[in-house]
C-alpha cells in the first residue's frame, strides 16, 4: 500500500517540482489565515505533513471549509505536502524563481524552506500562509 500512497502523492506535484522533497529533521508551522481569523496550521514533524482547522475557524461559521479538507474535526497527515499547499510552490524551471533561489541561497529540494519564501500568497485562493519558524 506504501508504494501505491507514494505514486499518489507523487501525482500532487507538477511539471518543474519533481526534485521537492518533505525534509525528515525540521519541524516547522504554518498558519492559514484569511482576513484576520486563523483558518488553521500546517505542521511538519518527523517527516510529516499535518493540517487542521483552528478551534477559532470551528466556531465560526462564516467561512466554509476548504474542499480539500471537508472534515472539521479531521487531522489531515502525509508524507508530502498536501495539493493545497504545494499550489503555492512555483516551477524551479522559471528562471526568476531560479534567480531567487540561487541569489537566497535556498535548498530547492526542500518543501519548507520553497513554501516560507513562495507560499504566502497564491493565486488560487485569497488564503495567506505565513511561517511560524
Amino acid at each position: 500500500m506504501s508504494g501505491i500512497f507514494s505514486k499518489i502523492t507523487s501525482m500532487w506535484k507538477s511539471e518543474g517540482q519533481e526534485i521537492i522533497q518533505t525534509p525528515q529533521n525540521l519541524s516547522v508551522i504554518f498558519e492559514l489565515i484569511y482576513e484576520t481569523l486563523t483558518i488553521g496550521s500546517l505542521k511538519l514533524e518527523k517527516g510529516f505533513w499535518t493540517f487542521e482547522y483552528s478551534d477559532d475557524f470551528k466556531s465560526q461559521s462564516d467561512i466554509q471549509l476548504l474542499t480539500d479538507f471537508p472534515d472539521v474535526d479531521k487531522v489531515y497527515k502525509s508524507k508530502e505536502l498536501l495539493p493545497f499547499f504545494m499550489q503555492r510552490i512555483p516551477s524551479m524551471s522559471q528562471p526568476k524563481v531560479q534567480d531567487v533561489i540561487r541569489k537566497e541561497k535556498i535548498d530547492k529540494t526542500n518543501e519548507a524552506e520553497l513554501l516560507k519564501r513562495f507560499g504566502e500568497k497564491s493565486i488560487s485562493n485569497p488564503f495567506k500562509l505565513q511561517p511560524a519558524f
